[in-house]
């Protein structure tokens, strides 16, 4: 029953890293139609600038728990690449339960509370003349560390059932090279 559910965030999440790669490219692109409206046409507001941060900034939060389905995440190999595979699935378990799980909780709960929220109540907006609404982007924050929250108890998932032996998992990273 554990493995179903660390499947479904995996496809889930999966979901969001694809929906993450179209933000990029659709930054790329108000990028481009921005320059192109600034420079040639000497059209200038601030809502396409703004757009391409929230696009960028959404990518980023939505992009995190596809990455660490990946297993893409910059790590120190001073240990890890040094010992056995039983190992680093302990190192993965202690990592996830000790330190993302917890952070990615209390950054959600915060940035609920603290960021999004009270922009929400007030339907916050740029003051920047052209300026967009702040409120859907500070949504973003809670979402992808809830989104990091539940593919940390994915991997935490299949990290135990590795050392049991009901799955195999690759617990090897491509080392930067020297």
């Amino acid at each position: 029953m554990l493995l179903k559910f660390s499947h479904a965030v995996d496809a889930m999440n999966d979901k969001f890293g694809q929906l993450a790669n179209v933000l990029i490219l659709l930054a790329c692109v108000v990028s481009a139609g921005n320059a192109l409206l600034r420079y040639s046409l000497d059209i200038s507001d601030n809502w396409p600038l703004e757009l391409q941060w929230y696009l960028f900034g959404a990518a980023v939060m939505l992009g995190a728990s596809y990455t660490l389905a990946q297993n893409g995440h910059v790590r120190v190999d001073i240990i890890y690449g040094n010992v056995s595979d039983r190992a680093r699935l302990w190192i993965d378990i202690f990592g996830l339960l000790l330190f993302l799980l917890p952070a990615c909780t209390l950054f959600a709960w915060l940035s609920w509370k603290t960021l999004f929220l009270p922009s929400w109540d007030i339907m916050e907006h740029s003051s920047n003349s052209g300026g967009l609404p702040r409120y859907p982007i500070k949504f973003m924050l809670p979402l992808g560390f809830g989104l990091l929250v539940l593919q940390g108890l994915s991997e935490l998932v299949k990290r135990f059932a590795a050392l049991k032996g009901e799955i195999q998992l690759d617990t090897h990273y491509e080392r930067p090279e020297q």
